[in-house]
């Protein structure tokens, strides 16, 4: 039932506080078979109501969204974390959401956000869902649009995550993100990189979507639409098709502005690993810890994963930390191709890449 504007104030009272402290766990048993004097540990962001650290930004926007905003209710696109989020943050409050998310979307997702009486629309593909969330908010200018990454509130309610691994672990070496848009590490990467300057960070995202490892930074839209005004960033070009792989968190053609910012500074790193890999390391981590994470975790074990092997051949003992931004329990058809040997590993093609950067916005000024 839609609140009238009088109530926004109760409403951001009900919500707040809804966000756990999540813990920060020591991995004895996978540090066994890795074989490895570093000590590896993890955020377990898994523990949130919606099952992912997509709580923490959809919480935080929603109590820093002007009054009038919220009189028509929240217009998000999701291929599903985001959407569960901001469908749980809308229900808490008392007010509507209207999520799109992608016709491959996991059919589990999608009840449980109907359950929190969200108005879930299926639309054609990955990038149908932020064209038709875009087109909804412009057509109903008074509803707000909660996007996974731009959204320096978003951002913000990330960089809690980061104040509370400060808080547990204050002494570390290395931290790990697994990144898609980038709203994970835009929080993680302000409030360490501010406290530990020191702090090695890495990016972690898939072969082919490899936006940090191969885009330009340069300004484009947020859309294939070209609704969503435009950001700079690393970006595949708003016209980017990605290839079908396993991890839809990681899907978008562009990188966050304040990570691709912090890259161009040379603040973090960024690597990418083809989906055989990554699920290898999910399998792993299932194994030693009983947790089955989601695809796009197994990105960060895979990369915890590598970092304690290098300890092992230098013969050091650096305090590794990773993300375990989710689980998998919505993933299970992807962990059944991994055992069946059906997935496969794909690079973004060089030619496929050119072609959609000759459509950023600029270059096309400079070849008119």
């Amino acid at each position: 039932m839609m609140i009238g504007i009088e109530d926004v104030e109760a409403a951001r009272e009900r919500i707040a506080g809804r966000v756990r402290h999540t813990p920060v766990i020591a991995l004895d048993q996978l540090q066994r078979p890795v074989e490895t004097m570093a000590p590896v540990t993890l955020k377990l962001e898994l523990l949130q109501v919606t099952g992912s650290f997509k709580a923490r930004g959809a919480m935080n926007c929603f109590l820093g969204l002007p009054a009038e905003k919220v009189k028509n209710g929240i217009v998000a696109a999701s291929g599903g974390n985001h959407g569960l989020a901001v469908a749980r943050t809308a229900y808490v409050a008392g007010v509507p959401a209207t999520i799109f998310v992608p016709s491959g979307v996991s059919p589990a997702k999608v009840v449980k956000m109907r359950a929190w009486q969200a108005d879930v629309r299926i639309v054609g593909d990955v990038f149908g869902e932020t064209n038709e969330a875009a087109l909804a908010f412009t057509a109903e200018h008074d509803a707000a649009y909660i996007h996974p990454f731009a959204d320096p509130l978003v951002v913000a309610g990330q960089g809690t995550l980061g104040l509370e691994i400060l808080e547990d672990l204050p002494e570390m070496d290395t931290i790990i993100v697994a990144i898609g848009g980038g709203g994970l590490m835009s929080g993680l990467s302000t409030a360490i990189r501010a406290k530990r300057p020191g702090v090695r960070i890495i990016g972690v995202e898939p072969a082919a979507c490899p936006s940090l490892s191969r885009g330009k930074f340069a300004y484009d839209f947020g859309d294939a639409g070209h609704l969503l005004p435009l950001m700079k960033m690393h970006t595949l070009g708003s016209n980017f098709q990605p290839p079908g792989f396993h991890s839809a968190g990681l899907r978008y053609h562009g990188m966050a502005p304040l990570v691709s910012h912090v890259m161009e500074l040379g603040l973090m790193e960024a690597r990418s690993y083809h989906q055989s890999k990554i699920f290898e390391a999910g399998i792993l981590f299932a194994r030693t810890e009983g947790i089955l994470p989601a695809p796009e975790a197994n990105h960060a074990i895979r990369g915890a994963i590598d970092e304690a092997l290098r300890c092992r051949t230098e013969g050091r003992s650096e305090v590794i930390l990773f993300n375990l931004c989710g689980h998998g329990h919505f993933d299970m058809h992807a962990y059944l191709d991994h055992a069946e040997g059906k997935l496969r590993d794909i690079d973004y093609d060089e030619g496929e890449l050119a072609k959609s950067l000759a459509t950023l916005p600029l270059e096309q000024v400079a070849a008119a």
